[in-house]
């Protein structure tokens, strides 16, 4: 039933009961609300209550009604099969409504009405609403302030989520939009800014201004910010990018000369406004950093258009002075001279802006685009060089380094109060939101683009600082502070500085000797020196790397904790490298191990210990020797996993902790177990409050700790049940689900398959039909070791899983080489089940579910599912591995036996696979391989150690009845029992009923000594004799002739085939010539006659 407007007062009363603190109050309001939403009529009664002139005092009410309102729109505006939706009667009069409304007065309310404005928009804009851009532009002629901010806020609001559509023929709508705003809003923007500048120029030479008339000053200076981002927008996503289209973009050119001249014109008052009107001085600051970024991301968008000579050249001279040489007051306006450097670190980042390396082009439309894009890149290229001359390259780098580098009053007050917090600050804050950050960013890249040109000048810096401050001071000085910059900048720019200094002169003379310098203000440049080591230990030689293990381990003992955090960072970075000397560290670690834990009772904030865990895990990881602290790592896991049951990411990293010392224990992992199991058990319960986050690390965890355990502990056959539940939720975790599946098949063998085989059934149930080819891909092998192992157990157990896998073979396309290979390997799977359990395939194939699948799949084919199944492996036996192809070939020879009458048409191709594939051999294992890995089993037996997974799954291998069976004997036995079975219809083919009567005592004859090769060949010679007897030769005679002489060429052996056999006087020329084509099509050697 729809509500009405005798519901209001109802609706009223529901709102703001939902605002009470009282919850029993409020939990029965917000109830009858949520049942209220989807009636007709509800969001009309929210517009009543928000539009209300003798409600304008009820804010809070009116603001909950616009929230309610929001959400409705988001649950019921769009049609939806669970839901009838609003109404287009009542779509209609809530637009009507919101566009007679739109001088709010309340600020916080006009914001929520832009939002609604804009969330209609994006779905009814223009099909349903296309007047709404005409209405607005209509009353934005009202010379009322307040309405045509509000308009503005509704115009920013919409325009920014139209902006966000992607479809084609929205972007060209928003194209349209702009083509008519822009104009209006530049023009718009241009008249308020002077208007602004006037009356702010009155106002700093007036001693008594009225309060009302600042107010109305601040609601133009606020709708004139409003307009500046309307422009942004317009401009951003109005126009295709000029680096794709070559097209210039004209509103770039106007208006970025005009928004410099704004910044310039606001900059005087600056520091008149700080004391005298604060709240200007406020709008002044937002102005100049807006203005500022929006030349950035105008520069980011369209670079061509904005490397015009009279765009880029002002803005970057403009920023390069601001930076270099600013006003004293500039200097403490931090944000706008950060968007100063992002703009200068930008251009000189931009590729566009760099000598163009394009090759020959033969498109000659491709080749005019290039040139062009060329021409732009070497003009702007012109404009930087004069720009940025070596001088003021030089200048630039040095006010970096000894201006913004140099630590302030303040950075030492924050070091001093807390240095854990002054640590995390300068190393992990966005590089765009602090000035040093920012600083740093602008100097690497100005470095990478003038390295030759810089590089002694760093060194230069470096070298005066140090001669200026001796490793032997203790006083905070400016020459301390300068040396502290230069080491920061060397550090920055190791891969380039480095052909201009010496690592190992620099560290004797000078690093190494500051860590002899105790004093607590030592802190400074120990943290620094800290930074280098870890950023220079690509250039740290042999001879050196034991020095500097010791340095970095002695700046952990540091009594300043973010010199010690900074010493984690390093330590970290030293053991990752790809030439780090376990030898060299060894010694070091027992010291190393107490000072981490040390560390992490003492830190308090959550981002410290992650970091001081972090250097524990790498530790683990790449230190060999580890079990003599496994005891004593295994209590501080302990104890920290219990102090951080509220802090699942510090939890996160002590379980890559744990796993890296799983794999570091190897098969001596079991000690763990008291600590893991537990942890386990709680991290892959997937109903576990912190499930979101612990998965994922529990289950690699999971899958470590079985791919290391000597044997499976009663335990963990326990936990195998949980995969279900974590597959039946998601995909997210297959990878490591199926190698933890793969672990329990190779470690558990029989025990877990009979403890096991419904959840194993399931699983494969869940995984295979229901996943893409990457994920198929990844369980097919866990499929084939399942039947290789249990030939005969396991198909039964999962034959819904073999249905859909023959689904697969017989149905979808092979094109993509995804799809080709999942093909070919679930063939092979298949294959190997006829080999080793032949009645069960033929049984399954012949299942009338699985016709049903195949017919709802789209499949129908005359033939039985297993004829059609050897199409697939003829098709695709080039397209597996050699002991996939081998079994493939088994199969093949298996079907000759079957009594499949149409397998004789197939019969060359299948002699042909088949030759190919002994002639191919295998890549199996040798005789010498298998009897070395036995070698190393009884070794390992003797030694008391366990074989790993990886030597598990060879012994698998080597087990496999397919690389013990030949194919060749294989082949021949059933082409014998072929020949035994296929008498009669040979005969039958050749025309032998009608021209010769052969006597029923000759046929016995035959038969019973056709299991003789000579009488092979006899009857062979007898075929063809008869056949000879013949005055013409059809072609279904040839056909048989050459069969049967590729049958006999497989069953005996060329010596056995003289020339006097061939040359018998009583076989004809015609089937001399059969005789010679079947050799020469069997690959066998022709003895020469």
């Amino acid at each position: 039933m729809a509500l009405s407007a005798s519901d209001l007062p109802t609706i009223f009363q529901l709102l703001a009961n939902s605002l009470s603190g009282d919850e029993s109050i409020r939990k029965p309001a917000e109830a009858a609300l949520s049942q209220f939403e989807s009636r007709p009529g509800f969001c009309s009664c929210l517009m009543e209550v928000i539009t209300a002139r003798d409600l304008a005092a009820q804010v809070d009410v009116r603001q909950m009604a616009t929230v309610y309102f929001k959400n409705s729109i988001n649950r019921y505006w769009r049609c939806r099969r669970d839901s009838m939706g609003i109404s287009h009667e009542e779509k209609i009069h809530l637009r009507h409504k919101l566009l007679s409304h739109l001088r709010e007065e309340n600020y916080k309310i006009a914001l929520m009405l832009a939002v609604l404005f804009s969330k209609i928009a994006r779905i009814d804009y223009p099909k349903e609403w296309p007047e709404l851009f005409t209405i607005l532009a209509q009353q934005l002629r009202s010379v009322d302030v307040l309405s045509s901010h509000r308009i503005f806020m509704i115009l920013f609001r919409t325009l920014k989520e139209l902006s966000t559509k992607r479809l084609t023929s929205d972007q060209k709508n928003f194209a349209e939009i702009s083509s008519h705003f822009f104009d209006y809003c530049w023009h718009l923007w241009q008249s308020d800014l002077q208007s602004i500048l006037h009356r702010f120029f009155a106002l700093m030479h007036s001693s008594n201004t009225s309060e009302q008339h600042q107010e109305e000053l601040y609601l133009v200076c606020d709708r004139w910010l409003i307009c500046l981002k309307i422009i942004r927008i317009l401009t951003v996503a109005g126009y295709p990018s000029d680096a794709k289209s070559i097209q210039e973009v004209r509103q770039v050119k106007d208006a970025s000369p005009v928004l410099l001249h704004a910044i310039q014109s606001f900059f005087p008052y600056y520091s008149s406004f700080q004391e005298r009107c604060p709240t200007f001085w406020d709008f002044v600051k937002r102005a100049c950093t807006k203005m500022i970024k929006v030349l950035v991301i105008f520069q980011a968008r369209h670079p061509y258009s904005f490397s015009d000579k009279g765009v880029l050249s002002p803005v970057m001279d403009f920023c390069l002075n601001k930076i270099t040489n600013p006003e004293v007051e500039i200097l403490l306006f931090e944000q706008f001279l950060i968007q100063c450097m992002v703009m200068v670190k930008s251009v000189l980042e931009c590729k566009e802006y760099k000598p163009s390396l394009t090759g020959l082009v033969m498109d000659e439309n491709r080749s005019t685009f290039e040139q062009l894009k060329k021409t732009i890149s070497t003009a702007a290229c012109a404009i930087l060089a004069s720009l940025l001359p070596n001088d003021r390259v030089i200048l630039l780098c040095n006010v970096l380094i000894r201006r913004y580098f140099v630590l302030s009053a303040s950075d030492l007050e924050d070091w001093n109060q807390n240095p854990e917090a002054f640590h995390h600050e300068q190393d992990m804050i966005q590089w765009t939101e602090k000035l040093r950050p920012c600083a740093e960013a602008l100097y690497i890249t100005l470095f990478q683009n003038h390295s030759q040109l810089l590089g002694p000048v760093v060194v230069s810096i470096l070298q005066e600082a140090m001669n200026g401050c001796p490793t032997s001071v203790t006083e905070i000085t400016p020459g301390l502070l300068l040396k502290d910059a230069a080491y920061g900048a060397a550090a920055y720019v190791y891969y380039e500085l480095s052909n201009h200094l010496s690592f190992t002169d620099w560290f004797n003379a000078a690093l190494s000797l500051e860590l002899t310098n105790d004093h607590p203000n030592m802190h400074i440049i120990h943290r620094k020196v800290a930074l280098i080591l870890g950023q220079w230990v690509s250039e740290i030689k042999d001879d050196t790397k034991p020095k500097v293990y010791y340095a970095a381990v002695r700046l952990l003992e540091d009594r300043d904790i973010a010199v010690r955090l900074a010493a984690c960072r390093t330590l970290c970075s030293l053991i990752e490298d790809s030439n780090f000397s376990e030898n060299d560290f060894i010694d070091l670690l027992p010291r190393c191990w107490d000072l981490c834990f040390k560390l992490v009772d003492e830190v308090q904030e959550f981002d410290s210990k992650v970091q001081v865990l972090n250097l524990i895990s790498v530790l683990i990881g790449h230190i060999g020797q580890v079990t003599p602290y496994a005891d004593k790592l295994l209590e501080f896991f302990q104890k920290v996993w219990e102090e951080s049951s509220d802090e699942s990411l510090l939890q996160i990293q002590l379980l890559i902790g744990l796993r890296n010392l799983v794999i570091s224990l190897d098969y001596q992992s079991p000690v763990c177990y008291n600590m893991v199991l537990p942890i386990l058990q709680r991290g892959i319960d997937v109903n576990g409050p912190d499930e979101l986050n612990l998965l994922e690390d529990s289950m690699l965890l999971w899958e470590a700790t079985l791919s290391h355990a000597p044997s499976l502990v009663p335990q963990m056959f326990d936990y195998f049940p949980c995969l279900v539940e974590i597959i039946e939720r998601s995909f997210d975790h297959l990878k490591v689900a199926v190698e933890i599946i793969e672990d329990y098949i190779v470690l558990g063998g029989t025990e877990f398959l009979n403890r096991h085989s419904s959840i194993v059934s399931k699983l494969l149930d869940l995984i295979v039909g229901n996943v893409n080819d990457r994920g198929l891909l990844s369980v097919l092998p866990v499929v084939e070791i399942l039947v290789q192992c249990y030939p005969m157990e396991v198909p039964p157990l999962i034959s819904g899983t073999l249905q859909k896998l023959i689904v697969i073979c017989l149905t979808g396309d092979d094109q993509e080489p995804s799809k080709l290979v999942v093909k070919a390997s679930s063939s092979a799977i298949l294959a190997r089940i006829l080999v080793t359990n032949t009645i069960y395939l033929a049984q399954l194939t012949s299942e009338p579910s699985l016709l049903v699948l195949l017919q709802n799949a789209g499949f129908s084919a005359d033939d039985s599912v297993l004829l059609c199944l050897v199409d697939v492996w003829l098709e695709k036996v080039d397209n597996v591995t050699s002991i996939q192809r081998k079994t493939i070939g088994l199969a093949l020879s298996i079907i000759l036996t079957l009594r499949l009458p149409q397998v004789v048409d197939k019969l060359d191709q299948i002699l042909s696979v088949c030759t190919s594939v002994i002639l191919g051999g295998t890549d199996d294992l040798s005789e010498g391989e298998s009897s070395g890995d036995n070698m190393a089993y009884a070794r390992a037996q003797i030694e008391g150690t366990v074989p790993s997974k990886e030597f598990r799954k060879r012994q698998i291998k080597l087990s496999d009845p397919v690389s013990q069976m030949s194919l060749e004997t294989s082949l021949r036995d059933n082409l014998q029992t072929l020949l035994l079975l296929s008498i009669g219809q040979f005969c039958f083919l050749a025309g032998l009923e009608t021209k010769i009567q052969v006597s029923e005592d000759l046929a016995d004859k035959l038969t019973a000594q056709l299991l003789d090769i000579s009488h092979c060949l006899s009857f062979f010679q007898f075929c063809i004799g008869c056949c000879s007897i013949r005055f013409h030769v059809n072609r279904k005679v040839t056909q048989v002739a050459v069969l049967f002489g590729r049958i006999l060429m497989m069953l005996v052996k060329p010596s056995e085939v003289s020339a006097s056999f061939i040359c018998k006087s009583y076989i004809s020329l015609e089937a001399r010539g059969f005789l010679f084509e079947a050799l020469l099509t069997s690959n066998r050697q022709v003895v020469k006659l």
